[in-house]
């Protein structure tokens, strides 16, 4: 099962939603000037994950070190009070079907759950959108730059025991890597967990409605999923909840010295002269 777009076809799909958006906002119409900036923004999504694709491929034939350090952050969580990856990847493998959807959770839920988080805050909160948005790029560039350094996820470490879960149904996203998918030796910082992380708290922070909270379980079985499928470690994901902090951290940062040089240029105000009749 592999249903992810190259880089190239991304990259396609980008340019024509953004073609598309440019003619739309040559034309009259309230349908036009809505789905005009509407089609920017999707653009904008397909050209992240194009970017994604397209680091696999600069990365892919870059294995030098990459096991030695996968087995560096297996024997570094030894020391860490974090239960053994290896038994939850055991645990799940005697359960087919239970295993088969942690397959199809990791393959579909971070791009859809971030794509439906976009869509969900441009409709309904479009005040709160900008500020998103711009985190989620940020931390998917941040990401990419890391990534850049080859990790081998635990599945790929050779006598560490895991079951490759995906590969053992069919199911594997990197099935097909010699046409498409992302990067094998990508798994530190874990995107999936990020991506998780930033609906999670995007969703509880800008929603209303006591059940917002459950939205916190996204991120929560991201990380659970990405671990027994033996595609990540649990400190891929936990670096990932750190860059993505830094990365909130840093957008507002930005934007309270934006605000204050926006002060300092707006014009003072000169008081009015009182004028005898």
């Amino acid at each position: 099962m592999n249903a992810n777009l190259s880089w190239e076809q991304s990259g396609v799909l980008a340019a024509a939603l953004i073609v598309l958006a440019v003619g739309l906002g040559f034309l009259r119409g309230t349908w036009a000037r809505k789905a005009s900036p509407l089609l920017g923004e999707a653009a904008l999504v397909v050209a992240l994950y194009s970017l994604w694709q397209l680091c696999g491929v600069l990365v892919r034939n870059q294995t030098a070190g990459a096991y030695e350090r996968g087995q560096w952050l297996l024997d570094a969580e030894r020391y860490l009070p974090l239960p053994a990856e290896l038994g939850i990847n055991h645990a799940m493998v005697p359960y087919p079907l239970l295993t088969q959807a942690a397959n199809l959770y990791y393959a579909t839920m971070h791009f859809g759950a971030a794509l439906a988080l976009l869509v969900w805050l441009y409709l309904r909160h479009r005040d709160r959108y900008a500020g998103f948005r711009t985190v989620l790029a940020v931390f998917t560039a941040i990401s990419f730059a890391v990534s850049l350094v080859p990790v081998a996820p635990p599945r790929l470490i050779a006598g560490a025991g895991f079951v490759d879960t995906a590969d053992q149904y069919g199911q594997s996203v990197y099935s097909a890597m010699s046409v498409v998918g992302p990067n094998q030796l990508a798994a530190m910082p874990s995107v999936h967990v990020g991506w998780a992380a930033l609906v999670g708290v995007a969703v509880v922070v800008v929603a209303k409605s006591p059940w917002r909270w459950l939205a916190l379980a996204h991120p929560v079985l991201t990380m659970l999923v990405v671990v027994a499928t033996a595609n990540h470690y649990w400190l891929d994901g936990i670096v990932a909840v750190g860059l993505l902090a830094a990365t909130c951290g840093l957008w507002r940062a930005a934007r309270q010295v934006w605000e204050r040089l926006s002060v300092l240029k707006a014009p003072a105000l000169e008081p009015q002269s009182s004028t005898q009749s």
